[in-house]
C-alpha cells in the first residue's frame, strides 16, 4: 500500500469534514472521535463535493439532493443516489493523516 499524507490530525475535529487531493484523487476526510474515514469526494448521483455536506455518525449527506453514504462502505443509504462511491484506507501516524487512494476498500 502507498499511503500519502492528506492532512494533519489537528486539522479536523470530530464530526468535521475536509477536502483533500491525494495523488490527484479528490477525497473527503471525516473524523468521528478516534475513527477516520476517507471517501471519494464526489456524489455518485450528481457531481457534487461530499466534503461540503453534513456528517452524522458514520454517514455523509450530499448537500444538494440529500443522498447519504455510509463512510465505512461507500454504499448509498439514502436516495436519490443508488451507486456507491470509493472509500480508502486511512491511518494516523503521529500528527499526519495518511490515505491510500491506490487500493480502495471497495470498488466504488
Amino acid at each position: 500500500m502507498s499511503f500519502v499524507r492528506a492532512c494533519g490530525s489537528a486539522d479536523l475535529k470530530s464530526g468535521q469534514t475536509v477536502a483533500a487531493e491525494v495523488d490527484g484523487v479528490a477525497v473527503a476526510l471525516v473524523r468521528d472521535e478516534d475513527e477516520w474515514y476517507a471517501i471519494y469526494d464526489e456524489c455518485s448521483h450528481a457531481a457534487i463535493a461530499l466534503s461540503e455536506g453534513d456528517v452524522e455518525g458514520c454517514e455523509i449527506e450530499c448537500w444538494l439532493h440529500g443522498s447519504r453514504f455510509d463512510l465505512r462502505t461507500g454504499k448509498p443509504t439514502g436516495l436519490p443516489a443508488t451507486e456507491p462511491v470509493a472509500i480508502y484506507p486511512v491511518r494516523v501516524e503521529g500528527v499526519d493523516v495518511l490515505v491510500d487512494v491506490h487500493n480502495p476498500l471497495n470498488t466504488g
